[in-house]
């Protein structure tokens, strides 16, 4: 069996390690969502990873409802992105886009007051992050059939602008509650047209959203990231394994380059005593490559490929202290502590500050 330091095959891409860089939000970017300097270095710092998927990142102004994050929609921001992948590019690294529709967890503040849309009229819990602080979530309105079309076209020209911006591929956030996520689930999900109701017609949207960004970049180029246990930001399932392998069979039909699920679970396995693992069932349907994040450490990462159940790792939060992971997991060294204060700060204070190991 390979093992976390072997090179692996996802799609197009040729990762040299198993240990892949989540997708995390910094908050670096400006106001108006543009890439800023500092994320060239943080990127470059962290590119031994075998691929880094960029933090999320938004298809549109409706779809962006979080401070200081970046998007891919104006040129202004391709061009701004275009340092930060050369600089990944020039440390030996490989890097796709992440990208992002939020759905009804966008706050009106960022819509001059529209209300979000969702997949039914559905308020998300808790509160926002907003410019003003800390905000209740409003009601979201059903996006309507005839608006679907320029939703895919906006994944399109996300991915085009990708491409042109020198990422190697994109990634479709389908998890965490976000739009695509909030069509998966039966519990916010509660349309009678052919994008609600049964499984598949709730599974529609996620195949469309690939299939449109397999158009532009070829699907050998296209990711997804799903997260099928358990409650998340409001959204939850009565019959999650029948849903998510679903999905996972319509994934690999159109051939995706790998599949990135969150799974959390205690050190790494495979569920929880109230989450039931679906990895397994998932590994049945889905033929591509399988890569799991969540709660995992190099030994039960090194144990999970080793044991041919997933084929890598991604590993989020502990990127942001350790650039150098790799390299720390092969050798032994002791992993840094993060700063949770500084996740979304907007300076370089625990961004590019965190030493590689001597």
């Amino acid at each position: 069996m390979p093992s976390l330091f072997d090179p692996i095959q996802l799609g197009a891409i040729a990762a040299p390690n198993r240990i892949l860089m989540a997708p995390l939000t910094r908050g670096r970017s400006t106001r108006e969502h543009v890439p800023t300097p500092i994320m060239a270095q943080y990127y470059a710092q962290r590119a031994s990873a075998g691929l880094i998927i960029s933090e999320a990142t938004g298809i549109s102004r409706q779809g962006l409802g979080w401070p200081y994050a970046p998007g891919l929609w104006l040129p202004e921001q391709v061009e701004a992105w275009k340092p930060v992948t050369e600089a990944v590019h020039q440390a030996g690294g490989r890097i796709i886009a992440q990208l992002w529709h939020m759905g009804r967890l966008v706050h009106p503040s960022f819509l001059d007051g529209a209300a979000p849309v969702s997949s039914s009229a559905t308020t998300g819990p808790d509160n926002a992050h907003t410019y003003a602080g800390r905000q209740p979530y409003e009601q979201a309105r059903a996006l309507r059939v005839d608006e679907i079309p320029a939703l895919l076209d906006d994944y399109r020209h996300a991915t085009r602008n990708a491409l042109a911006a020198g990422f190697e591929g994109v990634q479709i956030h389908a998890a965490n509650g976000y739009l695509i996520d909030q069509f998966l689930r039966d519990n916010s999900n509660h349309r009678d047209d052919e994008y609600g109701g049964s499984i598949e017609n709730r599974i529609r949207l996620l195949r469309e959203v690939t299939q449109a960004a397999s158009e532009v970049a070829g699907a050998d180029r296209v990711s997804v990231r799903l997260s099928p246990n358990g409650l998340i930001q409001g959204v939850n399932d009565s019959d999650p394994v029948a849903l998510f392998t679903a999905a996972a069979a319509a994934l690999s039909t159109i051939g995706i380059a790998f599949l990135e699920m969150r799974e959390p679970g205690l050190h790494g396995t495979f569920g929880t005593a109230d989450r039931p693992p679906i990895a397994p069932a998932i590994r049945k349907v889905f033929h591509g490559p399988l890569v799991l994040n969540s709660d995992y450490d190099g030994a039960t990462a090194r144990a999970a490929v080793e044991s041919g159940r997933v084929d890598a790792i991604a590993f989020g939060r502990t990127f942001i202290a350790n650039p150098d992971l790799p390299r720390r997991l092969r050798d032994g060294i002791p992993l840094a502590k993060d700063v949770q204060a500084t996740w979304y700060s907007q300076g370089p204070e625990g961004y590019i500050d965190y030493p590689t190991a001597a």
